[in-house]
C-alpha cells in the first residue's frame, strides 16, 4: 500500500490543515496523564513548518457527542504542544465558526492555530459535506497524522479529503509509519510469528483471528474472551465472561488453526474471584474446573510459564489486547509477566495500540518495544484485512504509480 508522500507536496510559504490524534487520557484534576499521542505527531508538524507554514491542528478529545462539553475541551492538550513545539500555539475559540475562521485565514508563516475539539460539532462524526468544506477552506494542503481515527468516517478525516487533488493532501509521518509497519506485518514478517489476543470478547477481534491464522505460526489467548473457547471445549468456566452465541465461531477458529499447523494456545490455569472487584478474594484454579459463581479475571501462573515456553523461539510479536483485568492491580500480574517477558525477548515486538499500549506504559517497558501503535480500533482493522476510511484516500493512485 503506498500512500502520497508528504515530502512531495509543495509546501514552502502555504497554509497547511493537518488532522491529529490528541485524543490523550486525563486525571480527574484534567492533567495529561500520557502525552505519547501528541508527541508523535511533533515530526509532521515541525517539518511543516520548518517549511514556513501557516499550520492548522484540528483533533478530537473524547465523546461530547456533538455539544460544547468544558471537561473536553483541547486547552490542555494546547498547553503540551507549546511545551514540546517550544513555540506559541493559539487555541482557536471554536471550529467553524467565523471568529475560528478569520484566525485562520489570517494565520501567519510559522504560527500554530489548534481548533477546539472537532466532536463539539454534530457535523464531525456524521462525515457532513458542508463541515467538511468549511474545514477545507482553512487551507491549501491537508495532511492526516491521526492513524487511531482513520477507521472513522469522519468529516475531519474522510470527508475533507474529496477537497483536495492528489498534489495537495498526504499521510503524515505517524500515519505512514503506522500502516507500512503493519503492512510488512502482514506480509514478510520474520518467523516464526506469534500473535498474543486478549480482550475482553471474542467478538471484537473474531475477524482479525480469521484473518491473522493463515499468516502466523502460533496463537496465544488470553483476557475474557479465552473463555468462550474454553467452555467450548467442555470446560467448567464458573460465572466467567462468555459469549454463548459465538461458541461455534470459537470452534471453527480452533478447527482453523489445526488444519493450518497453527499451535493455539488457551489459558491452563487462571486467577479467579467472587466478585469484580480489588478487594475480592482470590484463587488460583486449573482452566478445567472454576467453581460456580467464580469468575476468571487473569491468566494464571502456570500459563505464564506455557506462554513464555511458547514464545521462546519466535522472532515476531504481535500483541493485541491484554491478559486479564490489568486497570486491578490484583489481577494484572499475569499481563504484566507477559509484557516483561516480551519487551525482553530479541523478536521484532508489536503492540496493537488501545489497552495494550496503557499496559506496556503502566508496566514500564513501552521503550523496550519495537513499535507501539497509536490505534488500538485502527490498529484491528488493519489485522482484519481493512481499507481503512481516512487511508483510503490518502493512497497513491494506479494511474500516478504506472
Amino acid at each position: 500500500m503506498e500512500l502520497l508522500h508528504l515530502k512531495k507536496l509543495d509546501l514552502a510559504n502555504k497554509k497547511v490543515f493537518i488532522r491529529c490524534d490528541f485524543n490523550v487520557p486525563m486525571d480527574e484534576f484534567g492533567n495529561i496523564s500520557d502525552d505519547r499521542r501528541i508527541r508523535s505527531a511533533i515530526s509532521t508538524i515541525n517539518y511543516c513548518l520548518d517549511l514556513d507554514c501557516a499550520v492548522i491542528l484540528a483533533s478530537h478529545l473524547g465523546r461530547p457527542k456533538g455539544e460544547v462539553v468544558e471537561k473536553y475541551s483541547l486547552a490542555p492538550v494546547a498547553r503540551r504542544l507549546q511545551q514540546l513545539l517550544k513555540r506559541h500555539v493559539e487555541l482557536a475559540p471554536g471550529i467553524v465558526d467565523d471568529a475560528t475562521l478569520k484566525l485562520a485565514a489570517d494565520l501567519p508563516r510559522h504560527e500554530v492555530l489548534l481548533l477546539e475539539n472537532l466532536r463539539f460539532e454534530p457535523g464531525e462524526t456524521k462525515d457532513d459535506a458542508e463541515l467538511s468544506r468549511k474545514l477545507a477552506s482553512m487551507a491549501e494542503f491537508y495532511v492526516n497524522d491521526a492513524f487511531g481515527v482513520s477507521h472513522r468516517a469522519h468529516a475531519s478525516v474522510h470527508g475533507i479529503t474529496k477537497f483536495f487533488d492528489t498534489k495537495h493532501k498526504a499521510a503524515g509521518f505517524l500515519l505512514e509509519r503506522e500502516v507500512q509497519y503493519f503492512g510488512k506485518l502482514m506480509g514478510s514478517p520474520v518467523r516464526p510469528f506469534a500473535v498474543i489476543v486478549g480482550g475482553s470478547k471474542v467478538s471484537g477481534k473474531l475477524e482479525a483471528l480469521v484473518n491473522l491464522l493463515p499468516k502466523v505460526d502460533k496463537v496465544f489467548i488470553g483476557g475474557g474472551m479465552a473463555f468462550t473457547f474454553l467452555k467450548q471445549m467442555g470446560y467448567e468456566i464458573g460465572a466467567s465472561l462468555v459469549e454463548d452465541e459465538l461458541l461455534e465461531e470459537a470452534q471453527k477458529i480452533m478447527d482453523e488453526a489445526k488444519k493450518l499447523g497453527v499451535k493455539f494456545y488457551l489459558p491452563i490455569d487462571v486467577v479467579a474471584a467472587q466478585t469484580f472487584s480489588e478487594d475480592s478474594v482470590s484463587k488460583i484454579v486449573t482452566a478445567q474446573e472454576i467453581p460456580d459463581e467464580w469468575m476468571g479475571l487473569d491468566i494464571g501462573p502456570a500459563t505464564v510459564r506455557l506462554y513464555r515456553e511458547g514464545l521462546n523461539d519466535v522472532q515476531t510479536i504481535l500483541w493485541n489486547g491484554p491478559m486479564g483485568v490489568y486497570e486491578m492491580d490484583k489481577f494484572a500480574r499475569g499481563s504484566s509477566k507477559i509484557a516483561h517477558f516480551v519487551a525482553d525477548s530479541y523478536s521484532t515486538t508489536v503492540v496493537g495500540g488501545g489497552d495494550t499500549a496503557d499496559l506496556v506504559q503502566r508496566v514500564g517497558v513501552d521503550d523496550d518495544m519495537s513499535f507501539i501503535s497509536t490505534g488500538g480500533g485502527a490498529s484491528l482493522e488493519l489485522l482484519e484485512g481493512k481499507v481503512l476510511p481516512g487511508v483510503e484516500p490518502l493512497m497513491v493512485p494506479k494511474t500516478e504509480k504506472e
